[in-house]
């Protein structure tokens, strides 16, 4: 069960749904990450939503699976909390891919749909929370990651999930340390500079148009 949640982690649906659609790698450009966040600067919209979603489902889908296995058995849960970082692990290191993934947010999401609704629904709203206010994705994946033990603990107390949780919060903002780094030197990049951007595009093209 370990091994095949770390395989399933591995499938980087950013660099299959690439391929499949005929366009560059995702690893080659933007952030140079495996993820849908970087596939959507390729403009390819369709694309991002597919890549998101089969991140998130193979976290979920590995999640249940394990619970369906382990239920009724002394120490199930903690299988499956392990399942449930490995599918994470796999995703950011995938051995299909010469251990270059994502970094690892919307199949920890899946995961921690898994473990309970409820924990997952608040991860996401601190997501949407905090970037309505930064319209920075790295720093809502950031704040909202940290927040995800705290909630879990709330949920659980100091079990099996709780301490998946932590893991995989570790493991997630550790993959992040690039985008802290530019986040202090006030370098990341945010939606709200490329709406501006092309506002001014938009400007621009209307007077090449009037004149």
């Amino acid at each position: 069960m370990l091994l095949v949640a770390y395989l399933l982690g591995s499938l980087s649906f950013a660099i299959i749904v690439s391929k499949f659609m005929k366009m560059d790698d995702p690893r080659n450009y933007g952030s140079n990450n495996a993820g849908a966040t970087n596939v959507m600067r390729s403009g390819n919209k369709k694309a991002a939503a597919f890549t998101l979603l089969g991140d998130f489902l193979k976290g979920l889908i590995v999640v249940l699976i394990a619970r369906f296995l382990m239920r009724g058995i002394d120490g199930g849960d903690a299988i499956v909390g392990i399942c449930g970082v490995l599918v994470v692990i796999g995703h950011i290191f995938p051995i299909f891919f010469k251990f270059k993934g994502g970094k690892g947010v919307a199949t920890a999401i899946g995961v921690l749909l898994g473990f309970n609704p409820i924990l997952a629904l608040l991860v996401v709203v601190s997501w949407f929370v905090v970037f309505k206010f930064t319209r920075v994705s790295s720093l809502s994946a950031i704040l909202a990651t940290l927040l995800s033990p705290l909630y879990a603990y709330v949920l659980f107390q100091n079990t099996s999930y709780f301490g998946a949780t932590l893991m995989i919060a570790v493991i997630v903002i550790f993959k992040h340390q690039s985008n802290i780094v530019r986040l202090i030197k006030g370098e990341e990049a945010s939606f709200k500079r490329k709406e501006k951007s092309d506002q001014a595009q938009g400007t621009n093209d209307s007077d090449i148009d009037e004149a």
